[in-house]
């Protein structure tokens, strides 16, 4: 066999990791009105049962940081992918709505430690290499959501069942968690005496440096949501566009998104993270303002482009700036970006329903754009934290 199938590169084993997440979530998601008709729900059932997912991520975002601490970001991937894979072995098998619940339950907490943890490897890799990679990493992801999406519904035309569709997926993620573990880079644990002393299950505040990054993520997440839960709809009900055309308008801001991540590093690495992020945030709000008041499905749909392209570096940039903060332990800084940015995927698309019944689906998209462009004051942070300060160095010197 050979040697790279043997044992994969720390950039080939993180990038894995990524993948793997990115295609079982998708590909459960393309099944879930399989899973409504096997267990007879309907969408309030549903609804209650998605938020066992968020539930269990938000948990697993408190206790992760200090198992990262403890034991290292590689074997907390691992055992936390191992348990993500099983999670949706369990989600296959689940004979009723109240089993179903439990295993929804563990399957966020899975998403929710393994997204953590990789994003701390990611970081370690990123610093090994001493170029920024974190941008590709999210891209990884989304390519094997892409992937995963796409089989899921081939099953589905096939009258694959459910169970044999989602055992298939995790043989599959099984056997890559194993592979990618191989190649890992074994960070040290954090001794427990010089680890910041924490004790139980406790929710808290932040370090207040992180706050930035913090407001950054969320601003960026309410976005993305935005796009996933509501683009679509005022396409469609709004501007009058057929289903196809909406369906257009987010597969566009996924597309350019990907295509914004995958460019990014090099972007990132030429003209550093701060202004990169900021120039995104701005030109993000200012395409779909004028994309929205325009008013019409073409200039809407080119607005959601421009979007996608712009807060394709959030993430990847805001988690390597949360990894690398002095003082903080990598897992530990992620972990609290991450809690912060989850908030605003879960609030941000209820609370634009509210405005958009009151007002219109346009208004509450405006105020989307308002609080991208809100991102750009922010953007000082990552200059102060980024992991390539020599990177940042055409940043500082446009900003001081």
């Amino acid at each position: 066999m050979p040697q790279a199938l043997r044992q994969p590169s720390p950039r080939t084993a993180v990038s894995t990791f990524f993948a793997v997440v990115g295609f079982i979530s998708a590909g459960w998601i393309a099944r879930i009105p399989a899973l409504t008709d096997k267990l007879g729900l309907d969408t309030a059932q549903l609804g209650t049962l998605l938020l066992f997912i968020a539930i269990g991520s938000i948990l697993a975002f408190q206790f992760i940081g200090r198992l990262i601490e403890r034991y290292g970001s590689d074997r907390t991937t691992f055992l936390f992918g191992l348990g993500f894979v099983t999670a949706l072995v369990l989600m296959a098998l689940s004979p009723s709505p109240a089993v179903l619940a439990a295993t929804l339950f563990l399957y966020g907490a899975g998403f929710g430690a393994t997204d953590v943890a990789m994003n701390a490897q990611g970081v370690t890799v990123e610093h090994r290499l001493k170029k920024p990679i974190m941008g590709s990493l999210h891209g990884y992801f989304s390519l094997g959501a892409l992937l995963g999406g796409a089989i899921s519904a081939v099953f589905a035309q096939l009258d694959i069942g459910l169970e044999a569709n989602l055992v298939v997926f995790s043989i599959l993620g099984y056997a890559l968690v194993v592979w990618a573990n191989t190649g890992q880079i074994r960070d040290e644990p954090i001794p427990a005496d010089d680890a910041p002393k924490k004790k139980g299950l406790r929710f808290s505040l932040p370090p207040r440096v992180l706050w930035p990054l913090g407001a950054i993520a969320f601003c960026g997440a309410v976005g993305e949501g935005a796009m996933a839960d509501w683009g679509a709809l005022y396409v469609h009900d709004e501007l009058g566009g057929t289903e196809g055309m909406a369906a257009l308008g987010f597969t566009v801001f996924s597309t350019t998104m990907l295509i914004g991540r995958f460019a990014g590093d090099k972007i990132v690495a030429r003209f550093g993270p701060g202004i990169v992020v900021r120039v995104g945030a701005i030109v993000s709000a200012i395409g779909l303002t004028v994309g929205l008041l325009l008013g019409t499905t073409t200039s809407a749909i080119a607005g959601f482009a421009v979007m996608g392209i712009g807060l394709a570096f959030v993430f990847p940039v805001v988690y390597s700036a949360a990894g690398s903060t002095p003082g903080i332990p990598s897992g530990r800084g992620v972990a609290a970006v991450a809690t912060i940015g989850y908030t605003g995927f879960l609030a941000g698309p209820p609370l634009l329903g509210f405005l958009a019944r009151a007002t219109s689906i346009q208004a509450s998209l405006l105020i989307v754009a308002a609080l991208i462009a809100i991102i750009a004051p922010f953007t000082g942070a990552l200059k102060r934290q980024s992991a390539f300060p020599e990177h940042a160095a055409p940043d500082l010197a446009r900003t001081t």
